[in-house]
């Protein structure tokens, strides 16, 4: 397994997009291969619990996107974001993940995302955290990364998301730093549709599929 390696803000590699956020990490954790200054990025969040529906569209999208020639940027959380980034490994395609936790192979959650989190890294991927070694999660570390996420991308899809959830967290987070915002509807009687419909009410740009997302950018 690659090592951690450690990269300060003053650093020429330290990522562009997020050296211009005002919350950018001092010092940055990663495994694998950094983005690149020229690299296009997109970040796809979504709810732990996906429906079968959520689950489809995440895999879709998100291999469309990575196909397209678009990085996929998540969490590596349950659910959405773990359908994300296997999207990306089927087609052998580099994603990146910032997690919540340290990037030893001990306090990586969830733990049995730890192959998956190999595979990432094995594809020309990135693993990225702001935590040390030996940092477990806490209550407060998966909604304080969420801001890297959007900063690492030009924006930020949602699918489904309950009404209070910290993917509506990244979507703040994204809405603050000027990034395109995109939605999932979903069908408004599921609770993980709350979320993305709520978004799309306020702004967010409704989005079918990849092809939609690629327009707006």
């Amino acid at each position: 397994m690659d090592e951690i390696k450690k990269i300060n803000i003053e650093d020429k590699e330290y990522p562009d997009l997020l050296k211009k956020i005002s919350s950018a990490p001092k010092i940055l954790y990663y495994k694998g291969k950094l983005p690149e200054f020229s690299e296009k990025c997109i970040a796809i969040v979504g709810t732990r619990h996906p429906s079968p529906y959520g689950q489809q569209v995440a895999l879709k999208i998100s291999g469309e996107l990575a196909d397209a020639g678009l990085t996929i940027v998540s969490g590596m959380a349950p659910g959405i974001d773990t359908f994300a980034h296997s999207s990306c490994i089927e087609k052998r395609r580099r994603t990146i993940a910032v997690l919540g936790t340290g990037l030893d192979e001990e306090s990586i959650y969830p733990h049995s995302n730890l192959d998956l989190s190999r595979k990432i890294v094995g594809f020309g991927g990135c693993l990225i955290s702001e935590l040390p070694p030996g940092t477990k999660g806490a209550k407060f570390t998966f909604p304080r990364r969420n801001r890297i996420i959007s900063a690492l991308s030009e924006g930020v899809i949602v699918i489904e998301a309950k009404e209070k959830s910290g993917s509506l967290i990244t979507a703040d987070n994204a809405k603050e730093q000027n990034k395109k915002l995109f939605a999932v509807p979903g069908q408004i009687y599921s609770s993980n549709s709350k979320g993305p419909n709520k978004l799309i009410k306020k702004g967010a740009i409704l989005i079918e599929g990849a092809e939609d997302v690629i327009a707006s950018l």
